[in-house]
């Protein structure tokens, strides 16, 4: 018995400790941003996504998680101006083909595990778009209040397969690459 309640009084003092120096740092959402950049045949365009909230949990310090979620209702294209071409870009990026942003409102990014390194973090997670969810690993670099990383993604892995060589024959030069990238900004 005595065996018992020390090992439960040791318990309950781990989970104090824990909780004592667990820290959760929420992202300032308007200094916080996404850049995306989508590869065709032919070139490039660039644009924006917004956080809708997100956070990262530090014991002594060290991140040990996370959790990111993204308004893909706020995608914005900024390599073209209005009325030549970027209300037609954005909307083709909310639709089916793309995004399908009425159905899908947000993107989630939880991270399951971040392992210290020299250069900052290597981080574990899971991403979802589109209701799919896939393992994602990436690099995080951390100075003071900011983080910052360069996420590729490969798109048809959450069934978006509009302008995919992978899927479709005799693309031509509309063939768009399987692979986005997200650069990542976060100020907390």
């Amino acid at each position: 018995m005595k065996t018992k309640l020390k090992t439960f009084a040791l318990v309950i003092i781990a989970l104090a400790t824990t909780s004592i120096y667990a820290q959760q740092k929420n992202i300032n959402l308007s200094e916080s941003s996404i850049q995306w950049t989508g590869e065709k045949v032919t070139g490039k365009h660039t644009g924006t996504i917004n956080f809708a909230s997100g956070f990262l949990t530090f014991d002594s310090n060290i991140i040990k998680s996370g959790e990111f979620v993204v308004d893909m209702s706020s995608i914005s294209v900024t390599d073209l101006e209005t009325g030549k071409g970027k209300e037609k870009l954005e909307g083709h990026l909310h639709s089916d083909d793309f995004f399908g942003t009425s159905k899908h409102k947000n993107a989630k990014l939880v991270i399951k595990e971040a392992t210290k390194t020299n250069e900052g973090y290597k981080m574990q997670g899971d991403l979802t778009i589109k209701e799919k969810t896939n393992p994602i690993t990436f690099d995080l670099v951390v100075n003071d209040n900011t983080a910052t990383t360069t996420l590729k993604i490969n798109r048809t892995k959450y069934d978006i397969k509009y302008g995919s060589g992978s899927f479709f024959d005799n693309l031509g030069d509309k063939a768009i690459s399987d692979e986005f990238e997200l650069a990542i900004h976060l100020k907390m």
